[in-house]
């Protein structure tokens, strides 16, 4: 036969002395690191109070954003929705109205932007996929919630309000998205 490789690794059937056979050197070696563990200090950190550094790419809840004039950055294209692996998002395009100038950018917007936080795998492939830079992960935790109804993000958690902007020159400056 024929290999495609040349990673071929010789097996020996050779037979297991007695001390192989007992496994005593075995377990004497598995409660030696068990014991080298058992003396080492924890690393637990009291949470609430003492906060872990993050790294400046880290990857956590999702922001919708805004431009200077405060208008939603969403078009509503479903570039991100189709880059998604996990299927984790779900928007229904709409056209905007005259009266609403001040709030959308281009004629058509997101009238329903949802992300199923259960179902994301926070990869970032969303704000990669973006033509219009409308959707960042920032270095927010995700909340924790008892039902699974509360993991589905709507507009109104995503959106970033007017009055406490969301810095996200790291990830901006992090990745493909220099200026």
């Amino acid at each position: 036969m024929l290999t495609l490789t040349n990673r071929k690794k010789v097996v020996s059937d050779k037979p297991m002395t007695l001390m192989e056979k007992i496994y005593l050197p075995a377990i004497v070696g598995g409660m030696f690191i068990t014991f080298k563990h058992l003396l080492r200090r924890g690393q637990t950190v009291k949470y609430p109070e003492q906060l872990r550094p993050f790294a400046p790419v880290y990857r956590g809840m999702h922001v919708l954003k805004r431009d200077e004039q405060g208008r939603e950055n969403c078009t509503a294209c479903g570039l991100c929705a189709v880059a998604c692996p996990a299927e984790a998002i779900t928007m229904i395009a709409a056209e905007r109205k005259k009266d609403e100038k001040h709030l959308y950018r281009e004629e058509k917007y997101a009238a329903v932007y949802e992300i199923n936080m259960l179902r994301c795998i926070f990869c970032g492939l969303c704000e990669e996929a973006c033509p219009k830079e409308a959707i960042f992960l920032t270095d927010r935790i995700v909340p924790t919630e008892f039902g699974r109804g509360e993991f589905i993000y709507g507009k109104d958690q995503l959106v970033e309000p007017l009055d406490n902007r969301i810095d996200i020159s790291k990830r901006q400056d992090s990745g493909k998205r220099t200026k």
